[in-house]
């Protein structure tokens, strides 16, 4: 069995982070660290702010990863991106924000991030990151998101 470090959200209450800027993403150890396995943590509902017109924007952030010695501790990894709802921030430096935050908390051996951002102004944006070559000896589901076509 896998000993839980102390944690800082898991079973606790906690108020919602005002900003990205302030929190630190929770991890714990990862159960299999001699295995590749891909996790994936998909946010259908992601809300941001937009920095010039203060609109809210929507968007699906997917995050795949091959964890090292750490993985993400959900309920932390949930109110992280909770804070983005009143952040100002381009739909680019967001999602680089996330997959870097995550990067540096649990230090994985492969990382990708896609962002798929509703429309504004008749344009879907869609970012894409990776830090490194996938791995060869991993399974990856492909994302399965429809490019936007109108209606």
């Amino acid at each position: 069995m896998t000993r839980l470090k102390k944690t800082k959200y898991l079973g606790k209450i906690k108020k919602n982070p005002s900003s990205p800027d302030d929190f630190e993403l929770d991890y714990v150890q990862n159960p299999h660290p001699k295995s590749n396995y891909v996790v994936r943590l998909t946010a259908p509902e992601f809300t941001t702010i937009c920095p010039v017109t203060g609109q809210p924007d929507f968007g699906i952030i997917i995050i795949d990863y091959v964890p090292d010695k750490f993985i993400v501790e959900s309920k932390s990894f949930k109110l992280f991106l909770f804070s983005f709802r009143n952040f100002g921030g381009f739909h680019e430096e967001c999602t680089i924000k996330i997959a870097r935050s995550v990067e540096k908390s649990i230090k994985p051996k492969w990382l990708r991030i896609a962002g798929f951002w509703n429309p504004r102004g008749g344009i879907p944006i869609d970012i894409f990151y990776q830090n490194g070559k996938k791995p060869k000896d991993i399974y990856l589901e492909e994302f399965k998101i429809k490019t936007y076509s109108g209606r």
